[in-house]
């Protein structure tokens, strides 16, 4: 694994990937940039285009390392452009659009088209996109939308750029030696700066939007200060998680650390980060956090809020938990069914538990070195509960239809 830094529509993107790793799959499970779509991934049905300097490119057959450096502009970031604006409008006006799979690619190739070429006809269109397949279409509508952009903006006096912009020959993304260069001298830096920088890639998007939210709650026997002190100890909370672990202390509200699960035949451990800031004032916390499980080469981001409140009986707390994430990759198709949130019942129960031991043994006057060994989690158990809580659906909608 190694450091790249790409500027990915208009926003500089530090992140570590496989030498091997193509940008397709960079933007998809790194940056959650689906619209980047992929099919046939050798470069032949055009589905993955981006534009990398300017320049429409293939990136299911291009490595993100030979991105290094360069701009990279997907159908996410062609959002306001004013060309990708008028070709949605006519690809939807002349019904060039069906099963919409091959559209991401399809726009930033026409873009390009109507960007570069004057009066381009028909069949120097058809050519233009001929590396651009689509199986619903036909190409006769795609072909009347490009048209018409082409002569609406000639009309208003807007002239083609020649060459498209280029400015240099090469493969698209060249030209970035220097920085390639630059990014080697960082990469032997000491440890400190390296610590850095894997801090800075869970807090660098502040746009960032979970794909799916968890809102639970429980209730501990313990009064609200002792449980908001024992959060802000980072170490025996990561101790009372089941598989997680910590790799040395927090500093400055920044840890480094993994976690464990295994659910029957599923195995992963994530390698991640997360940043921990905490209101005194309001006894809330959040702690965002990112990781990657290089068996699966899944990735996962997500955010937990929690804020500690006085329970409905004296001496008791009930502490309000908001969990999103989003979590992309081979595990990414478990997100699907019920089964994530299965899994984070479940380490909610047996976190409650060991939370519950071990202040118990505080406040019976222990210490954390004779503190109570942690229970785990019981994965055979949540499989059981898994396969009888999809039994008892199936039954539901059968005899739901009769």
């Amino acid at each position: 694994m190694s450091m790249v830094q790409i500027t990915i529509n208009d926003r500089q993107v530090s992140g570590e990937c496989e030498p091997r790793t193509h940008l397709a799959d960079f933007l998809r499970e790194a940056e959650n940039l689906t619209g980047t779509h992929l099919g046939c991934e050798h470069g032949v049905c055009g589905a993955c285009t981006v534009l990398v300097d300017g320049v429409p490119t293939r990136s299911c057959i291009t490595f993100a390392h030979a991105c290094e450096g360069a701009r990279v502009t997907t159908i996410e970031g062609l959002d306001e452009d004013e060309i990708a604006a008028e070709l949605r409008t006519a690809l939807s006006k002349e019904h060039g659009l069906q099963c919409g799979y091959c559209t991401p690619g399809m726009v930033v190739s026409a873009r390009d088209i109507v960007l570069r070429m004057e009066a381009p006809s028909e069949h120097d269109i058809r050519v233009a996109l001929s590396g651009n397949l689509c199986r619903c279409t036909g190409y006769v509508g795609i072909v009347r939308a490009v048209q018409s952009v082409i002569e609406a903006r000639r009309a208003r006096g807007i002239a083609a750029v020649p060459g498209g912009g280029r400015d240099r020959l090469g493969p698209a993304g060249s030209g970035h030696a220097g920085a390639v260069q630059e990014n080697k001298r960082e990469r032997a830096a000491p440890a400190e700066a390296a610590a850095a920088t894997r801090a800075a890639q869970v807090s660098r998007d502040d746009n960032w939007r979970p794909q799916t939210t968890l809102e639970d709650s429980f209730t501990v026997s313990h009064p609200p200060e002792v449980v908001w002190d024992f959060f802000g100890r980072v170490e025996e909370v990561a101790a009372c998680l089941p598989g997680a672990s910590l790799q040395g202390a927090a500093e400055d509200g920044h840890v480094e650390g993994q976690i464990k699960v295994k659910v029957g035949p599923i195995s992963a451990e994530f390698q991640g980060v997360a940043d921990i800031t905490r209101d005194e004032t309001a006894k809330a916390g959040t702690i965002d956090g990112a990781g990657k499980d290089k068996r699966s080469n899944s990735a996962t981001r997500g955010r937990i809020r929690y804020v500690v409140r006085e329970g409905d009986r004296p001496g008791e707390t009930l502490v309000e938990l908001s969990i999103g994430y989003t979590l992309s990759g081979v595990l990414a198709q478990f997100s699907r069914s019920g089964l994530v949130q299965d899994v984070a019942g479940r380490l909610i129960a047996v976190f409650v538990q060991n939370l519950e031991a071990r202040l118990n043994h505080e406040a019976g006057g222990g210490t954390k070195e004779t503190a109570p060994e942690s229970a785990a989690l019981d994965a055979g158990s949540l499989m059981s509960s898994v396969v009888i809580g999809q039994i008892k659906q199936f039954f539901a909608r059968l005899l739901g239809r009769r």
